[in-house]
């Protein structure tokens, strides 16, 4: 195992080592706002791997930055949010699963970052609930994510949506977000699994890019400790309408090419 380790790390040491800058500058996100991780690494380095042979090692990835991260966070969790939040989830992601088998990918794709740029734009000028959203309402938001991941692999919006637009404390809302994701990020390993995904090269590509995680992800949380409260949800809110054009320009991509 070694062996196999060590050879595939001198054999592609040019690509790991330009693939590090992608996942230094994406981990320096996800230490910042909790997420955006896994769509910025993934966009970057499928211009040098193809998708099949990145994501497993990804959510490797995101589980080891959550699980560095967490014993920092752990006491600003809103675990009873994200109980009902989880529950909707795991109902919903099936669904997503069968819309995937079902409909083409570009336009729920297009309909997604279109509602997801508009309603940060809102929140950006100022939109926010009064009062924290129902248990049905918060189950409602997770079953969302569950069908946007099960059906393209990005569930992390609808629920920075609704963290960031409750009344929480922005450590709330980030802590939150990243102990969700790593409970997601857990689930999804398990299927990678399952699909017999997880390879040799997707460990020699995890020991590769760990530093440059660890690295962003500490420099991302030094970033945060220094800028207060309203500032943290513009810029969020800002990197959230970032990622819905980054989707956006991606589904378009997809669609003009098939």
């Amino acid at each position: 195992m070694i062996d196999t380790l060590l050879a595939y790390t001198l054999a592609h040491w040019q690509m790991l080592a330009i693939s590090s800058a992608a996942i230094f500058l994406a981990a320096i996100v996800r230490g910042f706002s909790g997420f955006g991780f896994s769509l910025l690494s993934i966009t970057a380095i499928s211009l040098l791997l193809p998708p099949r042979e990145i994501v497993p090692t990804i959510f490797l990835l995101e589980v080891a930055a959550s699980i560095n991260m967490i014993p920092g966070i752990w006491r600003e969790i809103d675990w009873r949010s994200i109980r009902w939040l989880l529950l909707g989830y795991v109902i919903a992601l099936p669904f997503g699963i069968f819309a995937l088998s079902r409909f083409p990918e570009p336009p729920m794709q297009l309909a997604m970052s279109v509602f997801v740029f508009l309603t940060a734009a809102m929140m950006l000028r100022g939109f926010r609930l009064e009062r924290t959203p129902s248990a049905t309402a918060t189950t409602m938001t997770g079953a969302a994510s569950g069908i946007f991941n099960g059906a393209f692999g990005i569930g992390g919006p609808p629920v920075v949506l609704f963290y960031f637009s409750t009344p929480a404390v922005a450590a709330v809302s980030r802590a939150s977000v990243i102990a969700f994701f790593l409970s997601t990020d857990v689930l999804g390993l398990g299927g990678h699994y399952y699909e017999g995904l997880i390879t040799e090269q997707s460990f020699a590509q995890f020991l590769a890019w760990l530093p440059a995680l660890l690295i962003g992800i500490w420099v991302g949380a030094h970033f945060f400790r220094r800028v207060n409260q309203a500032l943290f949800r513009r810029i969020v809110l800002v990197i959230l309408m970032g990622l819905a054009v980054l989707t956006l320009v991606k589904a378009l991509y997809d669609w003009s090419a098939t």
